[in-house]
């Protein structure tokens, strides 16, 4: 049985945001830090707010996006 997969995308997110990313197959700040930004902000359903709010996460975690 796999491991039960870990979550930790801000949960204040849009439900469009949090859709786009989990169909993009990213559903922790880990793998989110793998993209840069223009990436993500490329994925239909993220908008500026969703930005603002990943990279603070991200930042919380001494993540950032890809450069």
């Amino acid at each position: 049985m796999p491991a039960k997969q870990h979550f930790d995308l801000p949960s204040d997110l849009s439900a469009p945001a949090y859709r786009a990313l989990t169909d993009a197959n990213i559903s922790t700040l880990k793998q989110l830090s793998k993209y840069t930004e223009d990436d993500i902000r490329a994925l239909h359903g993220i908008g500026p707010s969703a930005i603002t709010k990943l990279h603070r996460a991200l930042i919380e975690k001494d993540l950032d996006f890809n450069r």
